[in-house]
């Protein structure tokens, strides 16, 4: 699979593919008990030549190749040729000697590559010839590691069409476990300690193989041969389900009797909200079509009118809700399962959809839906013959807001004790939290909301060699990476650093990394911000290392820059427009279009300043940006207006103060805060409950608006001075939200204001665009920055590029927003520093 397809069982972008088996592989059927034979043992063995002089190779595999099944396909490949030696795990790879017939170690080279298993990936095999030493037979040796690790650790993938076989099976001896695995499925990066990847080195440790266990495991011709979190209902792991007695002192959780998942779907089916157990943390899970439940979930989670993630039973049931393309369903039923972002039905549910509460994604038109992907999700739901539970689950992150997810089981009672009503554990550890993956198709692609479960630790690779280093992204949706040489890997999502206990997730996150890169930065690059918590922290750990602060847009730029191969010789013209940067004025930067490669940049166009009156208050309550914007602009604000009529008498008169006075008013470029006053001004969205809730919903208007839109909006530009000498364009929004009032007084549906405010912006990119290339001669563009998960903007924004002759460079394996901010400091610093 690759990061930007991530339904697909490719390899990732920069890394060699394995190429598709020709040989279709058997799944294990019914009644199979999982000897399905390996990949190698199923080749029809091919016409090899035989030398009379025998000849020994050693082989060395770089790339995903541990957790994958790698060993034991090599060892099949060998057996299969006729060849002898050994195979073992190393800190390097997979590293094999085998001895034979010239031609076969030349077949058993080539095949190496061109056959691996589903989930491998391998980025290089390297031969080398040595001494013939004798022998005869094919072991697998114990894993050993000298030295750094330079091996890639697979994601963790969903539940492989054969052990789901098996779980549904009664005759099957792991029917109804909720751990089965293979070595095509099930968790690797969240519980992985440390490599080479040996089950004594990952949270299976504690978990002895039973007899049978332990014959499959041995066997060569089993699919878990080598499997390492190989389990059974007679080794463990196990669960158990605790609920509040409510009729106890202080409703303490107690063990509830019997099948804890037949318990835990009984518990939703009567409105339960239960905090379940998944691969990289818990979520919180009630029944999606009962709206009282998913009230109350709201209500303990403080979580405003932010939608919820849903859980579907089956791809047919999301079908029935959203209007689900070809992408969009190969993201759903792939092996990473990350939560897709869907458009609602536009008829309404089909016949035969499940039920969505009102409270699930109150006034979206999206639903982010994802389909189950551990065996305990698929029992969660019931199998044949079991009582009816819900069809639709809500599954939010087990946490209170702004905390990082929930992993531990005895942390899980006390930490959700006031968001949950029951417990539904096991006693298998997770090494590292991981939330799940968000993603939407835009133009045919994926793009990244979230990249985490299932994409980490896939690398990135870089288009330039830098020293080991560590870049620690930005304060808000916050991404580590590290990288060396031609990789960089990013974290898992770790979330806000507003708080001590993400700040701590940060930490381990990053100790996490470093022990399954092997890398050992000696370099660290961070945000320009003085007061980012990632950048006080990198501060308090350079001991005596360089640290290198990056301005926030220019690291936009070079991430996207970076996933698209750009080796920086050139320069792009990059626009990064999103909420929130610190600039090189000490202004609040976000609406910027800076000519700019890994060495530098320089600011060519920005959106006009305007006063941000009470900081964050402007952004939780987009009418004081709209009423800020229309004081910047000399527009009255005239009764009728949306956010005049939104704001409490009292507020009214303090901000006109407020703005007149200049107290704490902050100047702002930024293009999130304007898309917030537009949203007020139209009469959308006044009050944000959740971040960029203004935005999504001027993007929804907009996206509902008809094809008849009449006169559109437009910025006017002048020249200004630039931060640091020289000069800039100045893009006005003036003469845009003078038009907008206009329609607003008019009576203009708000659809339209919208889609003429959405259609302003692309129109501004592409003149913007434009007069650089005229004065530079540039012509590669780069879309990047938190606004541009906006779809219908970078979607327009795009084709009116495209159209111009530009080339359009936006994210597909790392996301717009901060997400994806420190590949781009990594590269910067690097350049910087001349690494």
């Amino acid at each position: 699979m690759t990061v930007g397809q991530p339904g697909a069982r490719t390899a990732p972008q920069g890394l060699a593919p394995s190429p598709e088996v020709s040989t279709p592989l058997p799944q294990a059927g019914a009644g199979s008990a999982g000897r399905a034979p390996i990949a190698g043992a199923l080749r029809t063995v091919r016409p090899v030549e035989v030398d009379a002089a025998a000849a020994r190779r050693r082989f060395t595999v770089r790339g995903i190749v541990q957790g994958v099944g790698f060993r034991p396909f090599v060892h099949g490949l060998a057996t299969e040729l006729g060849l002898s030696g050994h195979v073992s795990n190393t800190g390097e790879g997979v590293v094999t000697e085998v001895e034979g017939p010239p031609g076969a170690l030349h077949h058993f080279g080539t095949r190496l590559r061109a056959e691996a298993p589903p989930l491998a990936v391998v980025e290089a095999v390297d031969g080398e010839d040595i001494a013939v030493t004798g022998g005869t037979g094919f072991a697998i040796l114990p894993s050993h590691a000298h030295g750094p690790a330079r091996t890639l650790v697979a994601p963790d993938a969903a539940t492989c069409d054969a052990c789901l076989a098996e779980l549904t099976d009664p005759a099957d001896r792991r029917y109804r476990h909720p751990f089965v695995t293979c070595t095509h499925c099930g968790p690797r990066f969240t519980i992985v300690r440390a490599l080479p990847y040996d089950r004594a080195q990952t949270t299976m440790a504690g978990f002895p193989m039973c007899p049978r266990c332990a014959a499959e495991y041995a066997d060569p011709a089993d699919r878990r041969f080598h499997a390492q979190p190989v389990a059974c209902h007679d080794c463990g792991p196990r669960l158990h389900l605790l609920a509040v007695d409510r009729d106890a002192p202080g409703g303490a959780p107690r063990p509830v009797p019997g099948d804890p998942v037949a318990g835990a779907r009984r518990l939703l089916a009567e409105g339960a909200i239960v905090a379940v157990k998944g691969l990289g943390g818990y979520h919180l899970v009630c029944d999606a079509g009962d709206d009282r439940s998913v009230r109350e979930l709201r209500r303990r989670k403080a979580r405003g009118d932010k939608p919820f993630a849903l859980m579907a039973r089956h791809v047919d049931d999301a079908e029935r809700l959203v209007e689900l393309g070809a992408e969009e369903r190969a993201l759903l039923t792939g092996p990473v399962r990350p939560i897709v972002l869907v458009r609602r039905r536009a008829g309404g549910p089909a016949p035969g959809a499940p039920a969505v509460a009102a409270a699930v994604a109150p006034g979206c038109p999206d639903l982010g839906l994802m389909l189950p992907y551990t065996p305990l999700h698929h029992l969660l739901f019931g199998l044949p013959g079991d009582p009816p539970g819900p069809r639709l689950l809500v599954m939010t992150s087990g946490n209170v807001a702004g905390d990082p997810l929930v992993i531990d089981d005895a942390d899980a009672v006390v930490r959700l004790a006031n968001l949950a009503d029951a417990w539904l554990g096991h006693d298998r550890a997770i090494q590292v939290p991981c939330d799940d993956s968000v993603v939407r198709i835009s133009d045919g692609e994926p793009l990244y909301v979230r990249r985490s479960r299932g994409c980490a630790p896939y690398p990135v690779p870089l288009p330039v060699p830098v020293r080991p280093a560590l870049a620690t992204g930005g304060d808000l949706k916050t991404v580590l990476c590290l990288g060396e040489g031609r990789r960089a890997w990013l974290s898992a999502h770790i979330g806000d650093m507003d708080d001590l206990a993400t700040q701590l997730a940060f930490e381990r996150a990053g100790a996490h990394l470093e022990t399954l890169t092997g890398v050992r930065p000696r370099l660290f690059a961070t945000d320009l911000h003085p007061a980012y918590r990632t950048g006080q922290w990198a501060r308090r750990h350079t001991a005596g290392r360089p640290l290198v602060r990056v301005q926030h847009h220019h690291a936009h730029i070079a991430a996207a820059m970076a996933e698209h191969g750009l080796d920086g010789r050139q320069p792009v013209i990059g626009v990064a427009f999103d909420g929130t940067g610190y600039g090189d004025d000490g202004a609040i930067w976000g609406g910027e279009i800076l000519l700019a490669d890994y060495a530098g940049y320089r600011r060519f166009a920005h959106l006009d300043y305007v006063p941000q009156p009470g900081g964050d208050a402007a952004v939780r309550h987009p009418h004081r940006m709209a009423l800020a914007h229309l004081h910047a602009a000399g527009l009255p604000w005239t009764a009728e207006l949306p956010p005049v009529v939104a704001c409490p008498p009292d507020e009214l008169r303090l901000l006109e103060r407020q703005l007149a006075r200049d107290i704490n008013c902050a100047p702002t470029s930024s293009m999130g805060r304007l898309f917030d006053a537009v949203s007020s001004l139209a009469g959308i969205c006044h009050h944000a409950g959740y971040e960029a809730q203004a935005a999504v919903a001027l993007e929804a208007a907009a996206r509902s608006a008809g094809d008849d839109r009449g006169p559109g909006y437009t910025f006017a530009l002048r020249t200004g001075a630039a931060a640091g000498g020289g000069a800039a364009l100045v893009a006005v929004p003036g003469p845009v939200l003078a038009a907008v009032v206009e329609d607003v007084s008019a009576g203009t549906d708000p659809a339209l204001v919208a889609a003429r405010f959405h259609t302003a912006v692309a129109a501004l990119v592409r003149r913007c665009c434009g007069l650089a290339r005229e004065r530079t001669g540039l012509s590669t563009v780069a879309l990047t920055g938190g606004v541009f998960g906006n779809a219908l903007l970078a979607e327009t924004a795009a084709r009116m590029l495209r159209q111009d002759g530009f080339t359009v460079l936006r994210h597909r394996l790392v996301p717009p927003n901060d997400g994806g901010l420190a590949l781009g400091q990594l590269l910067v610093a690097a350049r910087r520093r001349g690494a």
